[in-house]
């Protein structure tokens, strides 16, 4: 099987899927340069790689019809070459889009559905997505239910499965920290966060605040008593950090998804996360392994918080149990076996 994947910017859990594709396909990979502001390490050793950059829409084209390829996957469809490609390629390969777009009904998307036939349809036979929102925006472009899979993000869980492992066997109990991994920009809902942290930690002093990333709002960060910032880590120096850490929160005010809360339930983390994070649909259970607070709501927030608090090890270890046991839903080699499915899709929707 040959597979042309179209991609934005990269980032280290789509790299593990692909690399579990890989093991059955070979790959022609095409990508946006890598963003500024997260300067991940990739090692793409395992397929042929292009930077977005370097092609014009022509080079594109003649790049991925040499390569004859069984499958293109593109991501969304503001790259109007990929686009182009995947609609001149399209009797020829099983062309699919992937998409996490929620839908809002807004005017922009009612436009985009009533128009998708002649655009978004032309070009992509199937719609690979993250989840159930998603999917239902899939369907409000013309997809039937039948046509649009789910399972797009999977975390790279041998990575957190490894860090669990290590630092389970190093630590004797629960550190009292909170921990946030994310860029450092408004909409992610860190002042939020800051300030709801100020008020627990008049009353439980013990607490910490550890926060991981960096972006537009970095200069501006709240440095206050037991918030500690570390600026952007690589993944493989993360270890230290979650070991030194309990309950991952994630408070942005709109996420499609979230690969994080994925990978931090493999870690065997309970969370708190806003009601706007796409992925809490597959990893968060009320009141089993955290808590669903409105987005924004700083009081609700701090509620949040201090539930952990009042917690004693034992309980916040069994809702960190919870975590892990949801974490192995969707992994890299059901991502990859998904992906691959398509194509006995297609051939068994022209009989």
């Amino acid at each position: 099987m040959r597979v042309v994947i179209l991609y934005s910017e990269l980032a280290e859990y789509s790299i593990s899927c692909f690399r579990a594709l890989s093991n059955e396909a070979e790959i022609l990979l095409v990508h946006w340069p890598v963003n500024p502001e997260a300067p991940f390490k990739f090692d793409l050793s395992f397929c042929e790689s292009f930077s977005r950059e370097t092609l014009s829409g022509g080079e594109l084209r003649k790049l991925v019809s040499d390569f004859d390829p069984d499958i293109i996957l593109c991501s969304g469809w503001m790259d109007k070459e990929y686009v182009k490609t995947c609609k001149s390629l399209k009797s020829k390969a099983v062309t699919i889009l992937s998409m996490d777009n929620h839908w809002f009904g807004t005017f922009k998307q009612q436009v985009a559905r009533i128009v998708s036939r002649f655009t978004i349809r032309r070009a992509f036979d199937f719609a690979f997505v993250p989840g159930l929102v998603q999917k239902h925006y899939a369907m409000k472009l013309g997809y039937k239910s039948e046509e649009v899979k789910t399972g797009f993000y999977a975390a790279d869980l041998s990575r957190f499965d490894a860090f669990r492992k290590a630092i389970s066997m190093n630590r004797s109990s629960l550190p009292k920290r909170f921990l946030y991994l994310g860029r450092y920009v408004d909409h992610k809902g860190v002042f939020d966060l800051w300030n709801a942290f100020k008020r627990i930690r008049i009353d439980a002093p013990e607490w910490e605040l550890w926060c991981v990333g960096t972006g537009e709002a970095y200069d501006r960060r709240v440095e206050s008593e037991g918030i500690k910032h570390f600026g952007f880590v690589q993944p493989s120096e993360l270890e230290p950090i979650l070991a030194g850490s309990s309950v991952y929160i994630l408070p942005s005010h709109f996420e499609p998804w979230g690969v994080s809360v994925q990978e931090m339930a493999a870690v065997g983390f309970p969370m708190i996360l806003s009601d706007e994070i796409g992925s809490r649909e597959a990893f968060l259970k009320e009141g089993e392994n955290g808590y669903v607070f409105q987005s924004a709501n700083v009081a609700e927030l701090e509620k949040s918080m201090r539930n952990f608090i009042t917690m004693n090890d034992s309980e916040i270890s069994a809702m960190g149990q919870v975590s892990l046991d949801n974490a192995h839903s969707i992994t890299p080699t059901t991502w990859s076996e998904t992906l691959l499915s398509f194509h006995g899709l297609k051939e068994k929707m022209q009989k």
